[in-house]
This record gives structure tokens, C-alpha cells and sequence, in this order.
């Protein structure tokens, strides 16, 4: 599929009866933390403040990272992870879980924060009513890097993930490590083979393999399973996805055991059939209590190439042996594995297989549930956020403006809407509604209207029918 080289940017479409209004935080590429409002106005930027992600907080306090690690020694490596006021003052700040030693580099503590965090108050960082995190004391879960050796897996350095627990003082309470729970993730044999010889090498360090990748984390928090008796979703238990393995895990918070997982194989049962490969995925989380859909896993079903396994051939080797050429937006029951509701090309008005590929996102990207029932949708690696109905309406719609300087891409990681009153320091905004743009009849300035000058008919042609051609090779008794 080719893009045009001029399109609109900012916000294309809007219906404020419809949304759910409020503030869109987000990393502009490049440039910093970013605020916008329904229709598109960017209300405040902090400036060169990084995000994996960036959240708002109540009170117009926003969490991000001052910056990461060099390149030639870290992959992903978040320096710090930090609170700063509206004025842009850092007011918290943990930067103490590794002291680094790189070469040429000055020695310092670190981080190495990537992709996700949580703050006491919250499970998953995003608004929930009657669970507001807190802004000036409580324990923040954060996910994390350590280089680890581990002979079962491969025999060379490997970049592992972990999750800690700090307290609002940086002192770490709880840690758990990946690497410890590899005969828990149910690998088979080809995919260990592949697994050895290729971890996902990265030139980080000179050589090292980020073998899971993973992406997001947060807490269950209270739930229905739960409360009926489920003890695999005690509300501090964690549940995280891997974007190389496929796979979608919840941690037992005491143990640190695998209590519940989904992946790396989804062809093992009939239910696993049905709901289909997850691929690339992000941002899995549980629905918050006092949210529609509360208790279901909301998951950004990326597609693209992950997991490792037999070759195909679309893999010859078995690395990223798992290959869709679209993205699905999936909410799922985490007993029966149904889907309970889902955004791919189909609920996009796409035509299977042609188009399909106009929703899609191979890297990045997220999912949240608002409070009305809508889900906001970042379909990051092209810069657009979406917000659509539970009737898989668009009701706003906006395109990052923002172009990297050496990735000639507008990507974004993850977006978040928060209510109005969260930033009390503005004013709320006028809602004015931007009426979908007619694509058959817009022109830019310059360019000639449309339709032609002159129309004639064409003596014997048959009228049109646009299914002709799909009975021909869909329907051969035809």
C-alpha cells in the first residue's frame, strides 16, 4: 500500500455529543510531551520531556523520563522516571534501581524504565472513576531492564525485563524477573531451538537479545473473577504482553508465579482456534471496575511479524515466524477466551483482504476504555488516534503533525484522554464539531474541481455492478 504525500494533520473529525471530551496526552516525536483538546489545539508542551509513556496526572502533573541511555550501550533504557508540575518542575524523580558504568560515559544511576508504569491510587493509568492515582506519596510499579546469562535460553548476553516496586522515597520493595519464569511460558521445542540461536539480537553492548520485549504492564485491580472465587485475578496481581513471544501473561503478586497466560501457541485448544494468532501485541490490560466492559483484557493485536517456532515461508529460519498484514483492537473474556467486542478492518468498513492493510500498526500502539463505552485507539506507527463507538463508529480523529528528525514518521507510542478538571491551570476549551471531510469533491487550493466538462453515454454498456466481478470468483456455479 503506497500514502499520499500531502494529507491533513491535527484533528480531521469530531462529533461532541458522541465523545467522550476531555484531554489527549501524548509523545510528540521529538519534540516532548504533548496536551491537545478535542479539536486539535495543543494547550501545553513539555519540552524534550521523553514518554514510554506520558501520563497526566489529577492536578496537571505529568510523568515521563528527562532522557535514555546511549544507544551504543542500551536498548530503551529510560535514564529516570520522573513527575514534574505544570511549570515543567520535577517533583519526584527514581533513577536508583542500576548504578551504569558505560564506557566514554559518564557513571551514573539509572532506571532503566521502558514502555510502562503505574502509580498507587491506579491500575492501568488511565482515568477510572473513583480511582485516582496519587500525586504526592505512594509506591509506583514500574517496568524495567537487567542484562542477565541464562544458559536456558541462550548461551550469550541477554537483555531481560523485569518489574519493581519503589516506594515514593526510590526504595525498591519488589522485583520480579522474567528470565526466572522461562519454563512457565510455555515454549515448545522448535521454539526454543530458534530462541537460542536468535533472541531478537540487538547491537546494544555489542551483541544482546531482547528475547520478550515486554511492552505494557499494570494491575488487575478489583474484579468480578476475582470476587467470584478466581484467585489467578487477585487485584495486585500483574498482567504484562511480550511483543516477540505472543505472549500475554498475569503474574501472581506473592509468588511470582505465571498465574494466567495467553500465548505463545494459540492453536491448542478449540476456544484458542477461535479467537485467532495475536501477533506484535500492546497494551493488554484488565478493564478497570466502573468501566463498560469491566473485568474483560483489552488488547492492541498489533499483527506484523513476532514469535519464534518452525520456519514458513514468510520466516525461513522460525524467527517472527507469526506474520498479519493488519491490526485488531480485541476485548476478551479471561475465562472463556470469547471476544466480547473487537475494531479490526471488517468493523472498519474495509474489504477483506484487499484493504485490510489501511488498519494496521505493526509496532506500538494502544487501547482505552472511556467511560461512555468508547475505546480511544492509537494506531501508532502512523500518528492517529481514533476514538469510536461500541457500534465501531469514528467520532474524533486526529493525525500527528509531529515528524521525527531522523525517522521521517509521526509515530506514537501510546495516548491518553483525561477529564477537563484534571488540569485545572486552563480553561475548559470550546467543543466545536468537524464535520467529515466529502475526499470525492475536496480539492486543495489550485488544483482544478471536480467532475468532468462534458458526459456522454456510451451506447451498450451494461450498467455497473460493483459485485459482478466478486461473483466470478467467489461463486463458480455462476
Amino acid at each position: 500500500m503506497t500514502y499520499p504525500s500531502i494529507y491533513p494533520t491535527g484533528a480531521t473529525l469530531y462529533d461532541p455529543d458522541r465523545c467522550w471530551n476531555g484531554y489527549t496526552v501524548f509523545q510528540a516525536k521529538e519534540v516532548g510531551a504533548i496536551l491537545i483538546d478535542m479539536n486539535g489545539a495543543e494547550v501545553q508542551l513539555w519540552k524534550e520531556l521523553h514518554g514510554m509513556p506520558n501520563r497526566i496526572l489529577p492536578g496537571g502533573y505529568l510523568i515521563g523520563s528527562t532522557g535514555e541511555r546511549h544507544t551504543a550501550f542500551g536498548m530503551q533504557d529510560g535514564v529516570d522516571l520522573v513527575q514534574v508540575d505544570w511549570d515543567g518542575k520535577i517533583v519526584w524523580k527514581f533513577d536508583r534501581y542500576e548504578f551504569i558504568e558505560d564506557p566514554g560515559e559518564k557513571p551514573q544511576w539509572m532506571a532503566r524504565q521502558h514502555h510502562d508504569y503505574q502509580r498507587e491510587g491506579n491500575p492501568v493509568g488511565y482515568f477510572v472513576p473513583g480511582m485516582d492515582p496519587l500525586v504526592d506519596r505512594g509506591n509506583t510499579l514500574i517496568l524495567s531492564h537487567k542484562n542477565v546469562r541464562d544458559p536456558r535460553i541462550c548461551d550469550r548476553p541477554l537483555l531481560d525485563d523485569t518489574i519493581i516496586e519503589v516506594t515514593w522515597e526510590g526504595d525498591v520493595v519488589w522485583e520480579w524477573i522474567c528470565s526466572e519464569h522461562f519454563d512457565e511460558l510455555g515454549f515448545r521445542e522448535d521454539a526454543k531451538n530458534i530462541l537460542f540461536r536468535n533472541p531478537n539480537w540487538r547491537p546494544a553492548g555489542g551483541g544482546i537479545g531482547d528475547w520478550m520485549h515486554i511492552n505494557s504492564m499494570s494491575l488487575l485491580g478489583p474484579n468480578r473473577w476475582f470476587d467470584s472465587g478466581d484467585d489467578r485475578f487477585h487485584p495486585d496481581n500483574v498482567i504484562w504482553c511480550a511483543r516477540e513471544t505472543n505472549i500475554t501473561a498475569i503474574v501472581d503478586k506473592k509468588t511470582g508465579r505465571i498465574a494466567w497466560r495467553l500465548g505463545p501457541n494459540y492453536d491448542e485448544t478449540q476456544q484458542l482456534r477461535k479467537l485467532g494468532w495475536i501477533i506484535g501485541q500492546h497494551h493488554a490490560h484488565m478493564i478497570p471496575q466502573g468501566l463498560p466492559g469491566e473485568g474483560n483484557i483489552l488488547i492492541f493485536d498489533n499483527g506484523g511479524w513476532a514469535g519464534y517456532g518452525s520456519p514458513n515461508p514468510g520466516s525461513p529460519t522460525g524467527f517472527r515466524n507469526a506474520l498479519r498484514d493488519y491490526s485488531r483492537v480485541l476485548e476478551i473474556n479471561p475465562v472463556s477466551l470469547e471476544i466480547v467486542w473487537q475494531y479490526t478492518p471488517t468493523e472498519a468498513g474495509l474489504t477483506l483482504p484487499v484493504d485490510a492493510n489501511r488498519f494496521y500498526s505493526p509496532f506500538i500502539s494502544s487501547a482505552q476504555r472511556l467511560p461512555n463505552g468508547n475505546t480511544l485507539i492509537s494506531e501508532g506507527s502512523g500518528g492517529r488516534l481514533i476514538e469510536v463507538t461500541s457500534e465501531h463508529d469514528i467520532v474524533w480523529e486526529y493525525i500527528s503533525p509531529f515528524l521525527g528528525k531522523m525517522m521521517k514518521i509521526n509515530m506514537i507510542y501510546r495516548a491518553y484522554r483525561v477529564p477537563y478538571d484534571w488540569v485545572p491551570q486552563v480553561k475548559k476549551p470550546r467543543e466545536s464539531p468537524i464535520k467529515p471531510i466529502d475526499v470525492k469533491s475536496f480539492r486543495v487550493p489550485g488544483a482544478s474541481p471536480s467532475g468532468p466538462k462534458r458526459v456522454v453515454s456510451v451506447e451498450g454498456v451494461l450498467p455497473y455492478r460493483p459485485d459482478a466481478a466478486l461473483c466470478v470468483l467467489t461463486d463458480k456455479k455462476k
